[in-house]
């Protein structure tokens, strides 16, 4: 199935007598950037948000930005409707060892664990579980992230179209299949990474050239983002707003062939390529683990 966004309205979920009570089970800095992303589009305030995490640490800021907070993950489950899994690949399992026996059909299980497949999460619930895996980007929350999300085999025909505007309001969102995952992880999920050395590099370059730190790192930040919306809102090939760029004998064609010499184009499709395949492997071991 190729990928696919799905309508939606954009309104509150409140007025649509939609309002889910949302958990993260896990509250680190992607549970925070969800959570401050949902607030800052002014449609799910924090009263209607909860966070377990075994220790104050990184609960301290969910609490003061007014979201629920416990350290106790079957209470948050017996609490709240929609589930995120948000802690590291590597505790899924033992997450689930803890709540599954409390999640229901009630529930709807939103993992966002990176190389953990929907096939795993489901063979770790009870029957008739409906889970989704999402891959949001930590963008969300500026409300500019980039998400993929796919669903499980015992997902009702609402759950989608929730899943969707969950995280419509956080930025792009589409549907895929589950074999799109891995890629968009290395792609959008950690594509930010890629984007902020690529402004750190920048600003190093005008920094050498002269210019002051602080006025590098704005026009380098502004640069990129400015030429993503450039992307985006004229429909034209990358390609061909770069050509658009390039004079004959200019000084950007001379920048570009520098590019091309130091192997530019070919580091981002070999990092890309390196984390689709780490999460590959992550895929391999819980499969492994689950025999």
């Amino acid at each position: 199935m190729a990928a696919k966004a799905v309508a939606t309205s954009g309104v509150n979920l409140a007025m649509q007598n939609m309002m889910p009570q949302i958990g993260f089970l896990g509250a680190g800095k992607f549970a925070q950037s969800i959570a401050k992303g949902w607030m800052k589009s002014g449609k799910i305030p924090p009263q209607m948000m909860m966070a377990s995490a075994p220790s104050e640490r990184n609960l301290k800021l969910l609490k003061a930005m007014g979201v629920r907070c416990t350290n106790n993950n079957k209470e948050l489950v017996e609490t709240c409707d929609v589930v995120l899994l948000a802690v590291k690949p590597h505790m899924i399992p033992t997450l689930l060892k803890e709540v599954g026996t409390h999640i229901n059909e009630d529930h709807l299980v939103v993992s966002l664990a990176a190389g953990i497949t929907i096939d795993f999460i489901e063979s770790k619930l009870p029957v008739g579980a409906r889970v989704v895996r999402a891959m949001p980007n930590t963008p969300c929350v500026i409300n500019e992230g980039a998400s993929v999300y796919s669903t499980g085999t015992s997902v009702k025909e609402r759950d989608g179209p929730l899943v969707q505007t969950l995280f419509n309001t956080l930025g792009y969102c589409l549907e895929g299949d589950e074999s799109m995952i891995d890629a968009v992880m290395a792609v959008s999920g950690s594509g930010p990474a890629y984007a902020f050395v690529a402004i750190d590099a920048l600003a190093d370059g005008g920094v050498k050239m002269g210019l002051p730190r602080d006025i590098a790192i704005k026009l380098a930040a502004q640069t990129l983002m400015g030429s993503a919306k450039l992307v985006l809102e004229s429909g034209k090939h990358p390609s061909e707003l770069k050509d658009d760029v390039c004079s004959p004998g200019g000084t950007t064609i001379e920048a570009i062939h520098q590019l091309e010499r130091g192997g530019f184009r070919k580091c981002l499709i070999e990092a890309v390529e390196a984390a689709c395949l780490k999460a590959r492997t992550l895929n391999e071991m819980s499969a492994f683990s689950r025999k």
